[in-house]
């Protein structure tokens, strides 16, 4: 009797959605995060393949659960929107994130941020940016072939795949988008769509006075006998 042999199932690879660590430190740290991650997702609205995240897992390495990173914000050009639990990389056409953001907190060291440039180095980033919102510094790296060599003038420096500018001004980072707009947070948005609104309603209600005015002259003349197409 021959018995027949059952091939081995390989056991599921399972890829924790969280590290246990916090996704910030303090509301500056969280704010700038915010503020990044959102308008980059406004100026990438329209195109269905660019995607950006927040604090996500990202796992270069197919099996290896341990060797991953959480960028504070993080884009991929290639891959569609949606949402995940992690960024898998083997499960997107090994597609890395190009471009990535670290904000630095008090609690951030010198061992972690060196390690995290490493990483990052390793597995393909093409451009890396660190802001600490308390000494007001960027610091920005660019891949040259293999290596991420720091960019020497990062003040009015326009990333290449983002097309955003960055201004270093005396007490706080500015972010304009391609088109010149500044980066603004939720609220300084909101704000700007209720003035617009208002001066919308101000131009409909100066339009209607206007054609009030015209109506009542025309009224007027007609009231005299003057046809004002005979004019």
């Amino acid at each position: 009797m021959v018995q027949q042999l059952t091939p081995e199932t390989k056991p599921e690879i399972i890829y924790p959605d969280s590290d246990g660590k916090p996704m910030f430190d303090n509301t500056k740290q969280y704010q700038w995060i915010v503020k990044i991650k959102e308008n980059l997702e406004i100026i990438f609205a329209e195109n269905p393949d660019v995607f950006i995240a927040g604090d996500l897992l990202w796992y270069p390495a197919e099996g290896s659960v341990k060797t991953r990173q959480a960028p504070d914000v993080m884009v991929v050009f290639g891959r569609p929107k949606g949402d995940r639990g992690s960024y898998k990389q083997c499960s997107e056409n090994n597609i890395a994130p190009q471009v990535v953001f670290e904000i630095l907190s008090p609690g951030n060291r010198t061992k972690e941020m060196a390690e995290k440039m490493l990483f990052y180095q390793r597995y393909g980033v093409e451009e890396y940016y660190v802001y600490d919102p308390d000494t007001i510094e960027l610091v920005g790296y660019l891949k040259n072939q293999e290596w991420l060599e720091e960019i020497e003038e990062i003040n009015n420096w326009v990333s290449p795949r983002l097309g955003i500018r960055f201004e270093l001004i005396s007490d706080n980072l500015e972010i304009y988008y391609p088109d010149g707009r500044k980066f603004l947070t939720s609220v300084e948005l909101h704000q700007q769509l209720e003035q617009e609104k208002q001066r919308a309603e101000q131009e409909y209600e100066r339009a209607e006075k206007e054609q009030q005015k015209y109506q009542d002259l025309l009224a007027k003349l007609q009231a005299k006998g003057i046809d004002i197409n005979t004019i």
